[in-house]
């Protein structure tokens, strides 16, 4: 158990929360650290345990925990009873003055559910966590300390059916947010970020990040780009930013399509966002997006937003983006012909700023985590 300190020396006597993470990868650091953040200037101090993943000091700095601990397992030695694990918990449980515990995903529930007897936000990140009967009866059995924050409606919906007899105010809603003055002093300008990225810099851009992943059904949008093609900018290109089992099959399918020359795989890059204002527009056509953190980096770089009418990318962008039904190339098409042909207006990045302020900003999501009735209840000093 690798412990590093944090700034705090009061942190053994003040009320701690301990926040526990399958691991730091993103976009899971970032969510450690968006549920942190909740506790500056308040009483509480924040304890964050990564169960897997080895000890790394910028990891630290980036959780903005008070203190941060890395029980260091292997993804391997995470699953079954996880009895070793619990053991840890139980420890560290004995060593702080807990009063909750934040858990990220079913694994860090579970653990937390066996290892203390806090009271448990367990926070839900994906679609289908329900689905297996072993989770259901694992929450019913620990119903009484437990509140499930989904992060989209979406995702609250879906989890309100699989447990039906379960309080609605059990099951809420706690969107993912972004800090963003932070995020938009990091974008590169267009130029640094073409330049980088070696795109022409008169190129009008689609840009689509994420993983080349079957539920991102990337084939729809390159075949709607395809079908808008005639109808868009002499020089548009559609760019894929990520990498994934599908980037073969996608290559062949462009070839079929004739549009080699417009359609760009950039493969990984490291903080992605900050080339959001190489691209004119932004699109994902995924199936079942829950959230969608890339939808709030757009936002934050002022994009024009295409996406499908389903999950939570849905609720995102609502109102100041273009939505199409799953699966409707001609509708895809559509909606990225119309968004090439309106110049996007200053009052439409006004409007974008205003909902990602409003409700998607580490400020708007701490206003509503404090306000809410039963949160407030159950973190009362």
């Amino acid at each position: 158990m690798k412990v590093v300190e944090g700034k705090n020396s009061n942190i053994n006597t003040a009320p701690c929360i301990l926040q526990i993470c399958h691991c730091y990868y993103e976009p899971f650091l970032d969510c450690a650290r968006q549920y942190a953040v909740l506790f500056k200037d308040t009483p509480y101090k924040v304890v964050t345990v990564f169960l897997s993943g080895e000890p790394d000091p910028a990891v630290a700095e980036k959780a903005c925990s008070d203190e941060v601990i890395f029980l260091g397992y292997k993804s391997k030695q995470l699953s079954g009873l996880k009895l070793g694990i619990i053991k840890k918990i139980r420890q560290l449980a004995k060593q702080y003055n807990f009063v909750a515990c934040i858990a990220h995903r079913a694994k860090p529930t579970y653990v937390a559910a066996m290892a203390t007897n806090l009271p448990i936000l367990s926070i839900r990140h994906s679609f289908g966590d329900f689905d297996r009967p072993g989770r259901r009866l694992l929450v019913n059995l620990f119903k009484s300390r437990l509140t499930l924050l989904a992060v989209s409606n979406a995702v609250r919906d879906e989890i309100r059916e699989k447990l039906p007899d379960w309080p609605q105010e059990q099951i809420q809603t706690l969107y993912n947010r972004i800090n963003v003055d932070l995020v938009k002093s990091e974008l590169l300008t267009t130029q640094e970020a073409r330049e980088k990225l070696h795109l022409p810099l008169n190129d009008w851009i689609i840009g689509s990040v994420g993983r080349i992943h079957p539920d991102k059904d990337p084939q729809t949008l390159i075949r709607g780009f395809a079908k808008a093609l005639p109808s868009l900018p002499d020089n548009a290109k559609l760019c894929f930013i990520g990498k994934g089992r599908l980037e073969a099959e996608l290559k062949t399918l462009v070839q079929e399509l004739n549009i080699n020359d417009n359609v760009l795989f950039l493969g990984p890059i490291p903080e992605a966002r900050r080339y959001f204002k190489a691209f004119d527009v932004f699109a994902l056509s995924s199936d079942r997006e829950p959230f969608g953190m890339v939808f709030l980096e757009a936002m934050a770089a002022e994009l024009p937003i295409i996406c499908t009418d389903c999950g939570g990318g849905a609720e995102i962008i609502e109102g100041v983006g273009e939505l199409f039904k799953f699966r409707d190339i001609q509708a895809l098409s559509d909606a990225l012909i119309n968004t090439a042909s309106v110049e996007n207006s200053k009052a439409n990045n006004q409007a974008i700023n205003s909902r990602l302020e409003t409700y998607f900003s580490d400020s708007a999501v701490k206003t509503a985590f404090w306000t809410n009735p039963r949160i407030s209840k159950l973190l009362k000093a």
